[in-house]
């Protein structure tokens, strides 16, 4: 090729390459599209739940703690619009381990985090002293399981409950130790916490007014696995009942001992004895009709349908029945919520007096409203005893 042809050749490569690579260039710095807007994410409404998820009692905090969560996934799933917003609601999960000082901090690590409201503890002895720590941050508690009469009668404005208390649960118990067991003796036991010792007091009260004597009076604890001295000693006063003011931990294996004894009273306790793990923890000591109980709670005629479903849709999501008060943490935790959502608002302060102006709410466990304490209004008790190694419903009362 000649030197000049071949010169031009060159130039005119260089210059294609140059402008191919100007416009890669050109090309690489285009704008990208822009982006699919992003939905806003929606607002969460954070709601605290407390129970012993260790110990000896852990069993039953789980069934409470399955109650709240049931509910829980359930508004998500319906969809809960506060201020014409939907909202999602978040479940913050805390063990108490049935421990008062566990019991006030993890109630303060709740106020903290700024939960809307708070379902739980399951024991009068840490709901007691956690109320104090949500009454001082302003956060709606309610219970629905602590019985002792003292946890709303403290002049709190953010107690409430979804169950009778300890006043109407004993009273009950030593009525129908008398009237229909015909009990003329009866020793007492009582484990030293907050719930037992209230509610062996009640039926202490409620019994000696309808003519039994009572002719012991024990205490063990929320922990004893021994209760040979205290059996031995109310053996030699032959009662016709013993009654245990505690949690069914204890009132099983204290059962196998009394049979061991020979001790062949009836024996009857509240509602922590009334639980469905009873025969499990006591074994054949559980025997036909030997063991009275009553749980603070219950339905009758049309609204069994509704709690017969729950524990039905229950078993299928846990693969688990309902110990005791999984259905009352349900409703609880519902309540809440439709307070807020009446209430256009899930700043405590807000919908703080809805709930407590609930009246009539329609729950699995019946109706639920509250009286100027915070306690339910028309509470119900359900008397049970146990029949082949089954939980046996006795009747209702209100």
């Amino acid at each position: 090729m000649h030197v000049k042809h071949l010169t031009s050749a060159l130039t005119w490569v260089a210059t294609a390459a140059l402008l191919t690579a100007c416009g890669q260039k050109e090309e690489a710095a285009a704008p990208a599209a822009a982006p699919a807007p992003v939905a806003a994410a929606e607002p969460v409404v954070k709601i605290g739940h407390v129970a012993p998820m260790s110990g000896a009692i852990a069993h039953l905090g789980k069934d409470n703690e399955y109650g709240a969560r049931m509910a829980i996934e359930e508004l998500n799933a319906a969809g809960v619009m506060i201020d014409g917003k939907k909202v999602k609601l978040e479940l913050l999960a805390e063990d108490d381990a049935a421990d008062p000082k566990q019991g006030t901090a993890v109630a303060q690590k709740l106020a903290d985090a700024k939960v809307a409201g708070v379902i739980g503890h399951l024991n009068s002895g840490t709901t007691i002293p956690a109320s104090k720590v949500y009454s001082d941050a302003g956060i709606p508690q309610i219970s629905p399981s602590a019985t002792n009469p003292k946890y709303t009668r403290q002049g709190f404005k953010t107690t409430f409950r979804v169950v009778a208390d300890d006043v109407h649960l004993g009273s009950t118990l030593g009525k129908y130790a008398v009237d229909t067991l015909k009990a003329k003796n009866v020793a007492v036991i009582d484990d030293r916490t907050a719930y037992g010792q209230g509610v062996a007091d009640e039926f202490s009260k409620a019994a000696e007014a309808a003519g039994a004597k009572i002719v012991a009076k024990e205490f063990t604890t929320d922990k004893a696995t021994d209760f040979n001295a205290i059996l031995t000693s109310i053996k030699g006063k032959k009662p016709d009942v013993v009654f245990f003011g505690g949690m069914d931990a204890v009132a099983g294996p204290m059962l196998k001992q009394m049979k061991s004894l020979g001790i062949k009273a009836k024996f009857m306790g509240g509602d922590g004895a009334c639980t469905a793990e009873m025969p499990k923890l006591a074994g054949d000591a559980i025997g036909e009709e030997q063991v009275f109980c009553a749980e603070a709670g219950g339905v009758e005629g049309e609204a069994k349908v509704g709690m017969d479903e729950f524990r039905a849709k229950f078993k299928a999501k846990f693969n688990d029945d309902v110990k005791l008060y999984a259905p009352y943490v349900y409703d609880a935790t519902k309540v809440l919520v439709a307070a807020m959502v009446k209430a256009n608002s899930a700043d405590p302060a807000k919908y703080l007096p809805v709930l407590a102006a609930t009246t009539d709410y329609k729950g699995v466990t019946g109706p639920i409203s509250f009286d100027e304490k915070g306690d339910i209004k028309h509470g119900a008790l359900t008397l049970y005893t146990f029949k082949g190694g089954e939980r046996t419903q006795l009747a209702v009362i209100r």
